[in-house]
């Protein structure tokens, strides 16, 4: 309803006789027939009107008449005058009005103000939650390639971080705050160019410049398979769903590869012309979103491709060209399946949300800076997002309104890549100034198992240290 509508019910309510609220929608005040009269039925007439079921006629007659009988008896004898006043006492009970008008009706009870009352009682008012505006922890992270398209850093189910520097694959156990180094790729495979949890927590996808992607069991510190020929350029991109493992490349394609078969590649997808940057599953893993250097955001759904890699092409659902640089950020949102979030690059600066099933641009906010990565809040309505020049901060914020609830500053260069703790509670954010700084930006959720304490031991004596 529109607020010009609600006004005017408004206001016919202030002006209607005051009734007890929270009726029935619909329901109107108790108005008598005029056809029948019953007199065991509750009836609210207007009170000011005299009821004359309620009047005794011949008391009313004496009562009218009593005066003119004073004047006629004015010389009566006082013993008479006396014996008359007390016969009209007994008679009369003390009765002196001719008009009998029913009582008042009761004082509507303030049922409102009483549940309103009572509600706060049960639950107080939330209190703003807490942000520390300083990062909580920070780690050296030399030789992190400073690339806008490239996606460097996972943190997997198991609550292991991984993050790619140079050459070098290094796992950070958030449990015991312990560092171990997983593989070092040959220079001429290298630098490592993008890398993904797989959702177990075990296995781990790698990347690589020269376009292979290696699959590691990084509980053994094993390799299991590298996938080869399915890029003919770098793999910048990866994401999971289940067994399959879709990587988008340089050369604008993007591949299904079921990981468990040995002829992995099932299905393609191809609409962009430039580099594929940026990859995300739905929650579902019915819809794939990916974007790319071209500018372009494509939503696929896996009930349009064909599971014939010879077929070719897999039709897009939505080609969306909102955007007018790259678009890299990709978010879908944990409480709304068909709800994406997408940032665009230097050119563009904004943040858009999409319905994935119309394909509609729901809202678009300029965030003022180049948009490297976003997050969505896994317990409340809110997102976080990361930035370039000038600021290089983090801001989050508060859906739908975007209203902005804090930014985080401290990195000194672009904020190129954002992971989320398991529990949703923490960020790890990598920057091009080389460090992996840690933010308690999303809180603590109402019900969660207190996450084990890192070790201080080591590596983290000093408020900079090195991850390797």
């Amino acid at each position: 309803m529109d607020a010009g509508s609600r006004s005017i019910s408004s206001g016919k309510n202030r002006a209607a006789v005051q009734r007890p609220p929270l009726q029935e929608a619909g329901s109107r005040p108790y108005m008598p027939s005029l056809s029948t009269r019953n007199p065991s039925a509750k009836c609210y007439g207007d009170r000011f009107i005299p009821d004359r079921s309620a009047m005794d006629m011949d008391v009313a007659h004496y009562l009218l008449t009593e005066g003119k009988k004073d004047k006629e008896n004015a010389a009566a004898s006082p013993s008479k005058e006396a014996y008359r006043r007390l016969l009209a006492e007994k008679l009369l009970n003390n009765r002196t009005r001719i008009l009998a008008f029913r009582n008042k009706p009761p004082e509507p009870e303030n049922v409102f103000a009483a549940d309103t009352v009572s509600s706060h009682q049960a639950k107080p008012a939330k209190q703003r939650r807490y942000i520390p505006q300083s990062a909580e922890r920070t780690l050296d992270a030399p030789d992190l390639v400073d690339d806008y398209y490239l996606n460097l850093m996972d943190w997997g189910s198991s609550n292991v971080l991984s993050i790619a520097l140079g050459d070098t694959m290094y796992l950070w156990d958030a449990s015991s705050g312990s560092t171990s180094e997983l593989v070092t790729v040959e220079e001429d495979n290298g630098p490592i160019t993008s890398v993904s949890w797989a959702p177990d927590g075990r296995h781990l996808a790698i990347g690589l410049n020269s376009s292979d992607i290696q699959l590691w069991d990084t509980s053994s510190s094993r390799l299991l398979r590298t996938l080869k020929g399915v890029h003919e350029s770098r793999v910048g991109s990866l994401a999971w769903n289940n067994n399959i493992l879709t990587t988008g490349g340089m050369d604008g394609r993007i591949v299904n590869n079921d990981v468990r078969i040995r002829d992995h590649a099932v299905q393609t997808y191809q609409g962009h012309s430039q580099e594929v940057c940026g990859l995300k599953w739905s929650g579902s893993g019915q819809q794939l979103a990916s974007g790319g250097n071209d500018n372009l955001l494509h939503i696929w759904d896996v009930s349009m491709a064909s599971s014939m890699p010879s077929a070719g092409r897999n039709q897009w659902l939505h080609r969306l060209e909102d955007h007018t640089a790259a678009v890299k950020a990709l978010a879908w949102c944990p409480f709304q399946s068909n709800l994406l979030a997408t940032g665009g690059g230097g050119s563009d600066r904004c943040i858009k949300f999409w319905n994935t099933h119309t394909g509609a641009c729901l809202n678009s906010v300029d965030t003022g800076s180049q948009v490297c990565s976003l997050l969505w809040n896994k317990n409340e309505r809110e997102l976080l997002s990361s930035h370039g020049f000038t600021q290089n901060q983090l801001t989050l914020w508060k859906y739908p309104s975007m209203v902005k609830m804090a930014e985080l500053t401290g990195h000194t260069s672009r904020v190129l890549f954002m992971a989320q703790s398991p529990d949703g509670c923490t960020v790890a954010s990598a920057s091009a100034d080389e460090t992996l700084r840690f933010w308690n930006v999303f809180g603590t959720p109402e019900v969660a198992k207190p996450a084990p304490k890192a070790s201080h031991s080591g590596m983290f004596n000093s408020s900079f240290a090195h991850i390797r």
